[in-house]
């Protein structure tokens, strides 16, 4: 018979699919957050095995969490040795999963204390070697606490993860459910690009004309952030310089945001990253003088423009591999495909992406992938086309 959690199997992604993940929940309130955290990881095609202290069991309960994941909570330890066989035998789960993590829990883990089926987990885990996400929650005075401060450095240490908290109104709260399942992908990823330092330039610059109005382009931001995520789920050191943009950026993401062409030109020299990729909107031109104050409206206005830095050539000079983006209007597929081999043989890059500016704004798009000997259309989400580019130009590595 089919278990509703099979309904949902891998409806967002096939990222996880064929990982097994032990899910450890103690009795932090944000317990009542699992069911939704494990029906996302479940649409992302993991298996989640949920484990509870005694205190979880008063907040939520099994029957929840057993019609959220499939599988029938384990409460306490039996004869069956579940600690052993799901974290130490021949189908060892890929990751332990404490989420929410209360003060106490932490604590006894990072000093040894094994007396509740979920720290035994993590004491077998340890011991193992199979990697440890850890999820606090709690009242912020506690996250404060010297003692839970200096356990959460003992198990950093060991090579536990730890994803957050949230610093919010006193509390520190668990790590939302998206930077949870971003997190496990990051740790569960195999990719060539795992560890390495990826620099992602997008959004639009904005060049002033006066204290109110600006040059800009259209530019959402969308494809910037569809790869500093992809990247960071790859399991890269991801960074990402946004411009303006219209798309929300997750905080688990360290971003930079810069405004016009000439800020983004004194970022570049902090560039020491294995891969830049820049997907920004950057204008071509700039005031020759920019007036201050607010420009009547009543006037008549004529802008003398120069020519704004030109960014790719600062990054090239500071890293080796780096991916372009051209865009252009009106162009067959072969014109478009020889203005982006141009691109890329003029400033000596590691491939450009080529695109109608008709894709601007919109999530369905359609690319031309370009090196100096092949090219290849992706047409999808720019979230497929994000993981795209990352596993075709990297995959190989």
């Amino acid at each position: 018979m089919t278990h509703p959690s099979d309904e949902i199997y891998c409806e967002k992604s096939e990222d996880l699919a064929g990982k097994t993940i032990v899910m450890g929940i103690t009795g932090s309130i944000a317990a009542v957050e699992c069911f939704s955290t494990i029906r996302e990881l479940v649409r992302n095609g993991a298996e989640v095995i949920p484990v509870m202290t005694a205190e979880a069991l008063k907040l939520v309960t099994p029957d929840s969490l057993e019609f959220a994941s499939g599988y029938k909570p384990v409460t306490e330890l039996t004869g069956l040795t579940e600690h052993i066989t799901m974290l130490n035998g021949d189908d060892t789960a890929d990751l332990l999963l404490i989420y929410p993590a209360t003060a106490n829990t932490i604590s006894k883990i990072a000093n040894g204390i094994d007396d509740t089926p979920v720290t035994s987990m993590a004491t077998v885990a340890l011991g193992f070697g199979v990697p440890i996400l850890i999820a606090p929650a709690m009242h912020q005075s506690m996250y404060d606490n010297p003692a839970v401060s200096e356990n959460i450095k003992r198990l950093d240490s060991w090579g536990v993860e730890i994803i957050g908290p949230r610093i919010e109104d006193g509390r520190a709260k668990v790590a939302q459910k998206d930077e949870i399942v971003a997190n496990v992908k990051r740790v569960l990823s195999d990719s060539p690009i795992k560890n390495k330092k990826v620099l992602i330039i997008g959004g639009r610059s904005e060049e002033p004309i006066d204290s109110m109005r600006l040059i800009s382009n259209r530019s959402s931001g969308m494809m910037a952030l569809s790869l500093a995520e992809a990247a960071f789920e790859r399991g890269a050191d991801t960074e990402l310089w946004m411009g303006a943009c219209s798309v929300q950026i997750p905080g688990y993401i360290p971003t930079t945001r810069f405004d016009s062409v000439e800020d983004l030109a004194e970022l570049t020299e902090d560039i020491d990253h294995d891969i830049v990729i820049v997907p920004a909107a950057l204008s071509d031109f700039r005031m020759k003088d920019v007036r201050e104050g607010k420009i009547s409206s009543d006037s008549d206005l004529t802008l003398e423009l120069d020519p704004a830095p030109k960014i790719l050539p600062m990054i090239t000079s500071r890293c080796k591999t780096v991916i372009g983006f051209k865009a252009e209007s009106g162009l067959t597929e072969q014109q478009l495909i020889e203005r982006a081999r141009s691109r890329l043989l003029e400033y000596g890059l590691y491939a450009v992406i080529a695109n109608d500016i008709d894709s601007a704004g919109k999530d369905e798009i359609s690319v031309i992938m370009v090196r100096e000997d092949f090219e290849d259309i992706i047409t999808g989400s720019k979230k497929e086309i994000a993981g795209e580019i990352l596993d075709q130009y990297f995959g190989g590595e």
